[in-house]
């Protein structure tokens, strides 16, 4: 994992597609790898070392790990148990909690983290405010998703999805005798690029550092800035988002510690 380094280019987007494509069979694997990749783009903005990360949305805990590792005081918030628990016990420290109603107080994180879970948010403008305000003055946003249009958009049903969510789930259903795991507008929900740049922009207290492609190998800002292009040929969406130094509406002192929650 060490090798893979630069960013982008394409030896680091080939190890990431190559090791997606084990994701069934060898998870920890895959996610390891994305982990890694993920820390490496934050720490291009903000240290992880001795920081408060709340990694919203993590499933079983390998984002949350892998920031433990690199020295941050990282806590896990997932909604779904299964998921919690999909790989053994959940790590220390993690609570079950919906995204868009953290249990902490305003401005308690330096980091906020969340990867591949906006799409499957039914208030997606909700949860994205929700990790503003738990967000201290001054702290990084790191948010990324599968927007709906890109080849992996109906995530195990790709790319029949391009043909309507009904008949992609029919004919998975059909070659692998059992059905999707994803049913559209129960827990995952169509996500385009350009209005989601609009939503973002628009929260009060929050600036733009970068909006990219998070795999692609090269030309990573610029795809996402041509409309109509950028919805298939982004794939997956990274936004870093700095929040506002001083933000009168919100508390600008942070917490130590999650327990700090109201």
């Amino acid at each position: 994992m060490s090798a893979v380094v630069r960013d982008p280019s394409v030896a680091r987007s080939v190890a990431l597609f190559r090791a997606f494509r084990h994701e069934q069979t060898e998870p920890e694997r895959c996610y390891a790898l994305l982990a890694c990749d993920a820390a490496r783009q934050i720490e291009r903005y903000e240290p992880l070392r001795g920081r408060l990360v709340v990694d919203v949305g993590g499933g079983s805990g390998c984002f949350t790990a892998e920031f433990r590792r690199r020295g941050a005081r990282c806590y896990l918030f997932e909604p779904d148990v299964r998921e919690l628990t999909a790989h053994g016990p959940p790590p220390a420290g993690a609570v079950l909690a919906d995204g868009c109603l953290l249990p902490l107080a305003d401005g308690a994180a330096d980091v906020c983290f969340s990867s591949n879970v906006l799409e499957h948010v039914a208030d997606p403008r909700t949860f994205l405010s929700e990790m503003v305000r738990v967000t201290r003055p001054g702290g990084l946003l790191y948010v990324a998703f599968t927007n709906w249009l890109s080849p992996w958009g109906g995530h195990e049903t790709s790319p029949w999805h391009y043909l309507g969510a009904d008949r992609a789930r029919a004919r998975y259903r059909r070659r692998t005798g059992r059905p999707a795991k994803h049913t559209v507008g129960e827990n995952l929900f169509p996500l385009h690029i350009g209005p989601t740049l609009r939503q973002v922009r628009a929260l009060p207290g929050v600036t733009v550092v970068t909006a990219r492609s998070r795999y692609a190998p090269f030309l990573a800002e610029a795809v996402v800035r041509v409309p109509g292009v950028r919805e298939f040929a982004t794939w997956n969406l990274l936004l870093i988002l700095r929040r506002s130094p001083y933000d009168g509406s919100r508390s600008a002192a942070p917490a130590t510690t999650p327990a700090a929650a109201g």
